[in-house]
Formats: structure tokens, C-alpha cells, sequence
């Protein structure tokens, strides 16, 4: 018996449910591993998005197509009145990393795969759709949200301005969202656990951009030149110092440099080095705090090397904050659902970003996790790694999830 036959049979109520998930595995598989296939870089989500809406067209669901230029937006109505409208939500996008899974249906497009796990992501949602349309009783109205860019584009933003959330009067569909809800494939987690807390789950993610600007010449006189490397290796030290001694040891902050970029030859001193990272926080006035001091490091940390620091600071995605309501909703569905022994409360959030804070900020919203390791001590591969896989066993629990999500009053 596989882990996701072992998964459908764990005892609760409503078998029907689970029993129209089951039908829908072998499809919901194949559609995953056909989307898996075709990667689609962000706002290039062109075949993914006519997949979804062929999807939604055969079941017969209203929606509209072309917000944010390939997201999808459909609507299932309640069968009785009362009810608010509960939203979902899905990620659509790739990313630009060769694939080596090895898997026999890797991606076609060299340099593209999904390693972030939105293919998943995309067909629990389809597959929720599939089975919340075949049910008889519907207290809720349902918006289904397949969106394009959340890694790095921002795609939520632009879902949110050009109206998913505000129904058919004002750029959607349907009646407008009162509450909404997504998820994440999360290799760390067993296979079919769900984890979430109220308020921060995610962090801000904010870019950071850094010109040191000195003087070059022949590597032999460095007297006679204002070393840039020199500059930028005292300013990468000295950020560290943002979660050392800036920023309370019982708070959160994350300074990473990614590229480093300068010089053309040994026996050059160059003009420039640049220096491109990311900082992350969990707090708006820590957010704040972070910027002034890691503007003030740089420049004087440069002008004590003789040198000048042109520094760019571009916000990122918002923190993705958890409203406590919500929250306690997916946690009661989930054990209720799953059993408590597959429900957990991280007591710390994750410093990873997510899109999703976009839709928090217009209405009340919970993201989770979804457990993607299967039992056993093998390694399973991380996020954003060439190696990268969603789990297909995973696929039940998450619909499931976005099912009961979507039905609970």
C-alpha cells in the first residue's frame, strides 16, 4: 500500500470526501507530471494558465482569465445562501535551474524546472476544484485563485489590484472574498503533516544593492588606490553585526550577500565592487531599524576605507502574517481531519518569503505548510535545488485540506 493510499484511510467522517479524492489521484497525478514537464518561467505562465482554464471549462466553472497577464481567477457558487466566500489560492511559476532529478518526466526546457513545488501547488488546486464541483451540498461560495510570479514577481500584488479578491463588480468573479487560504509542499515536514501558527510565518523579503566606489590601480601600489575589495569585505563582515548587535538576541533578522561582483585581473585594483543580498525580518519596526542601520554601516564603514557606498535598498514581499482567527480555523480543520498526530504549531517562524502576504493585507488569510518527506531515512531534497521533486503522496492531504477549508462554515 502506498503512503497515499495509507493517508486516505485514516479514519474520520465524511468518507465520501475522501473517496471522490481517491478517484481523482491517477489524473491528478498525471496532471501534475505533465505540468512538472512544461515549466514556465514568471508572467511566462502561458500553457500552465491554458491548462487550468481547459481544466475549469471541463467542469463547468465560471472564471476569468488574464489577471496579472496569465493568472486565473473562477468561482464555484454556494448551493444555498448564507454562506461567505472562501478563497484558494495557487502558484503557477518555475524557476530558472537545470533539473536533475533524473525523473522520467523532467523538464523539457533546459535551465527551467519546477523546483518550488507550484506544479503541486497547482494541481491540489485543480484537484480541489474537481471535487468540491461534484459535491451536492456547498455552504460556501468559492473562489479559485491560480496565480502567476510569486517567485519574485510579486504576481499576488497585481492579483490583489486588478480585483481577485473583489469580485465580479470590481475585476473578479463572483461575489467578493471574505476569507482566503493557501499552501506550501514543505520538504522538512513528514509526508502528510500540516504545520501553521498564528501571526508571522514568513519574513519580509527586502533586496539590497551595494556600489562601493573607489579608486584603482596596479595591484603592487595599493597606497596609491582606494581599495574597493578591501572596502567590501570589511562592509559584508560588518552587516552581520544587524542581527549581533542591532537587533534584540529574542527578535529576528537575516543579512545575507549572494553575489559579489569586482575586478579583471590579479594585478588589478579595481574601480568598483558591487555587492547584491537579501535582507530578512519578521517585524515592521525591525524592518525599519535593519534599513537605517545597514544604510549607515555601508557608507561609513566605506568612508573608513577611503572608498563610497552607493547603496539600494528595494522592499520585498511583506511578511506573511497569519490572522489568529484563521489561523485556529486550518488548525481545527486539520486535526479534526488528519488527527492531532499529524497537526503541528511551529514555535518559530521561517525566513523564507512568500506572495501570499499580499492577499493578508485585504482580507483574512492563513497560509500553511504541507509535509512533502516521505517516511524513512532517506535524504529528501530542499526547495529550489536542481534535485527537487514534489511528493505526488502529498496530493491527497493537500486537497483534502482545501476541500474542508472551503466547506467549513
Amino acid at each position: 500500500m502506498t503512503p497515499a493510499a495509507r493517508l486516505l484511510r485514516f479514519p474520520m467522517p465524511n468518507d465520501r470526501l475522501r473517496g471522490l479524492i481517491k478517484k481523482e489521484l491517477p489524473a491528478l497525478r498525471e496532471l501534475r507530471r505533465d505540468l512538472h514537464r512544461h515549466p514556465e518561467l514568471s508572467y511566462q505562465e502561458q500553457r500552465t494558465s491554458g491548462v487550468v482554464q481547459r481544466e475549469l471549462a471541463a467542469l463547468g466553472i465560471d472564471f476569468k482569465a488574464g489577471l496579472a497577464g496569465t493568472g486565473v481567477v473562477a468561482h464555484l457558487p454556494a448551493t444555498r445562501k448564507g454562506g461567505q466566500t472562501v478563497a484558494l489560492r495557487a502558484d503557477m511559476d518555475a524557476l530558472p535551474i537545470q533539473e536533475a532529478t533524473g525523473a522520467a518526466y523532467s523538464s523539457g526546457t533546459p535551465g527551467v524546472m519546477h523546483a518550488c513545488g507550484h506544479d503541486g501547488h497547482t494541481t491540489m488546486l485543480l484537484g480541489a476544484a474537481r471535487v468540491l464541483s461534484r459535491l451536492g451540498k456547498r455552504p460556501n461560495p468559492v473562489t479559485l485563485i491560480f496565480q502567476p510570479a510569486e517567485e519574485g514577481g510579486a504576481g499576488a500584488d497585481r492579483m490583489c489590484r486588478q480585483g481577485a479578491l473583489r469580485g465580479a463588480r470590481r475585476g473578479g468573479v463572483g461575489a467578493p472574498v471574505r476569507r482566503i487560504y493557501g499552501l506550501h509542499g514543505w520538504p522538512p515536514l513528514p509526508l502528510g503533516v500540516v504545520a501553521t501558527r498564528p501571526g508571522p510565518l514568513l519574513a519580509a523579503t527586502d533586496e539590497i544593492d551595494i556600489e562601493i566606489r573607489g579608486f584603482g590601480g596596479h595591484a603592487a601600489y595599493p597606497h596609491l588606490c582606494r581599495d574597493p575589495v578591501v572596502a567590501a569585505a570589511h562592509v559584508i563582515t560588518a552587516l552581520q553585526t544587524l542581527a549581533s548587535r542591532a537587533v534584540s538576541p529574542l527578535d529576528s533578522v537575516v543579512c545575507t550577500i549572494g553575489i559579489i561582483e569586482g575586478g579583471s585581473a590579479n594585478n588589478i585594483i579595481p574601480d568598483s565592487v558591487r555587492l547584491t543580498g537579501t535582507v530578512r525580518t519578521l517585524r515592521e519596526g525591525t524592518r525599519t531599524h535593519a534599513r537605517e542601520r545597514l544604510m549607515l554601516i555601508c557608507r561609513q564603514t566605506a568612508a573608513a576605507h577611503g572608498c563610497r557606498a552607493v547603496v539600494k535598498w528595494s522592499e520585498g514581499y511583506p511578511v506573511t502574517r497569519n490572522d489568529p482567527a484563521e489561523a485556529d480555523r486550518v488548525l481545527t480543520v486539520a486535526r479534526d481531519a488528519l488527527g492531532k498526530d499529524r497537526v503541528q504549531v511551529p514555535e518559530h517562524a521561517t525566513m523564507g518569503g512568500e506572495d501570499f502576504s499580499y492577499y493578508g493585507a485585504h482580507v483574512p488569510a492563513c497560509f500553511f505548510f504541507l509535509g512533502l518527506r516521505p517516511p524513512g531515512p532517506r535524504h529528501f531534497p530542499n526547495l529550489h535545488t536542481p534535485e527537487f521533486d514534489f511528493n505526488d503522496d502529498a496530493l491527497p492531504t493537500g486537497v483534502e485540506m482545501l476541500c474542508r477549508l472551503a466547506l467549513r462554515p
